[in-house]
């Protein structure tokens, strides 16, 4: 069983207020799904820009969750403080897409 990387892509609703999302991320988001047992690592990024070029990133954040492995990350995720971060980050996203990667010098 190899680790995974989750990689999420996603824009804040035009209705979100940034700064409580952000607020939210650093208070709840990430110390709670830091704290399972089946992730390693996690953090939220900013898109700023396209490299080398003069346009805005086409999402606006980013998660990368260094995760033990799909399936345990799915049973961490059914917990109840779980369930009420995941609804919590659909009230201020949209259009999340969720890709599952590995690192190709650990396959």
């Amino acid at each position: 069983m190899s680790s995974k990387t989750l990689i999420v892509f996603f824009n804040l609703k035009s209705t979100t207020d940034e700064l409580k999302y952000l607020q939210w991320a650093k208070e709840s988001d990430l110390p709670t799904v830091n704290k399972l047992s089946s992730v390693s690592s996690f953090e939220v990024l900013k898109g700023v820009s396209m490299f080398g070029q003069d346009k805005p990133s086409p999402w606006d954040y980013f998660e990368v969750i260094h995760i033990s492995s799909e399936e345990n990350f799915l049973n961490d995720i059914q917990a109840e403080a779980m369930q009420k971060i995941v609804a919590q980050f659909e009230e201020f996203t949209e259009e999340a897409q969720f890709i599952v990667a590995e690192n190709i010098l650990a396959a």
